[in-house]
């Protein structure tokens, strides 16, 4: 667990942490998150996270009271406070403590929480032998708008993930209320047809992943084509590779699925594949040259 945490602009002992029992946030899910990976004691993409963060914070009407706070330097002095090399980070923010329900007002004062703990990946053992996922009975509504942020709302993933686990699977995939393959539970997914990817577009219902960015440029950088297009879940034989990402897990091989009929379906030869083994050693490249300080 976190020994510190930065809490409003002050970094404080967990102990000592609180939130008001009636900060919106926990009310009502009003609230943003972002998830992030440290290595060598610095944050990877951080930008990238804060952006998508403010820009999420727009769309809730939370950027005014966001717009003096340095979310940057909270995350990485909190990673320092700490003394933590590897570590999983989290930024929360919520609209804070409102006297309305829901209140329209620019003189909110939002809550900035960010935590920061030990993370050990996977054992590699777990990278080569892949992941196993089911498809969900629950849904993504594309036309939602809440479906591109990173809301505090996030009870259908949660549930999601609670149903892959009791069946023992590894994630959840979620199709959109068209019938159509939007993402995992807490990963973007990625499949390979031929020389390319195939990933279903932001305008199924997704959110547009941090980690999925990072590995769409790196695709086009090893000349490997990224397509985003509509999959239909009848459509899922024809790939031979697949993966899912997302900022903590990196890239995890996924080599099977299993349908709503129950039946189990294995992708490929139903290991790690060619390409999927390419793009997880240029993350890992990527990732060394960014945070090591060894890039020159």
């Amino acid at each position: 667990m976190p020994e510190i945490v930065y809490l409003n602009g002050s970094l404080v002992p967990r102990s000592q942490a609180r939130v008001s029992a009636f900060d919106h946030g926990f009310l009502y899910g009003y609230g943003l998150f972002e998830t992030m990976r440290a290595y060598h004691g610095r944050i990877f993409r951080l930008d990238r996270h804060l952006q998508r963060l403010t820009d999420s914070a727009g769309i809730l009407g939370m950027a005014a009271g966001l717009a003096g706070i340095d979310l940057g330097r909270a995350c990485t002095d909190t990673l320092a406070a700490n003394k933590l090399a590897d570590a999983r980070l989290r930024l929360t923010v919520s609209r804070g403590e409102v006297p309305s329900f829901p209140g329209v007002s620019n003189d909110t004062i939002p809550t900035v929480l960010v935590a920061a703990t030990p993370y050990s990946p996977p054992p590699p053992a777990v990278y080569a032998q892949g992941y196993t996922a089911g498809m969900s009975r629950l849904r993504r509504q594309s036309r939602s708008v809440l479906s591109e942020i990173k809301s505090t709302s996030y009870l259908l993933s949660v549930l999601a993930k609670i149903e892959a686990e009791r069946a023992g699977l590894d994630e959840a995939l979620l199709l959109n209320e068209r019938g159509l393959i939007a993402e995992g539970s807490t990963s973007n997914v990625f499949f390979v047809r031929g020389s390319g990817l195939v990933t279903p577009p932001v305008a199924s219902g997704i959110l547009p992943g941090v980690t999925r960015g990072v590995v769409m440029e790196l695709a086009r950088d090893l000349a490997i084509g990224v397509h985003e297009v509509d999959i239909k879940p009848d459509g899922m034989k024809q790939f031979e590779e697949a993966f899912l990402t997302n900022s903590v897990l990196e890239i995890m091989p996924l080599v099977s699925i299993r349908k709503a009929d129950g039946e189990t379906l294995t992708i490929g030869a139903g290991q790690p594949g060619k390409i999927t083994r390419r793009l997880m050693d240029a993350y890992g490249e990527l990732v060394e040259r960014e945070t090591s300080g060894k890039n020159g």
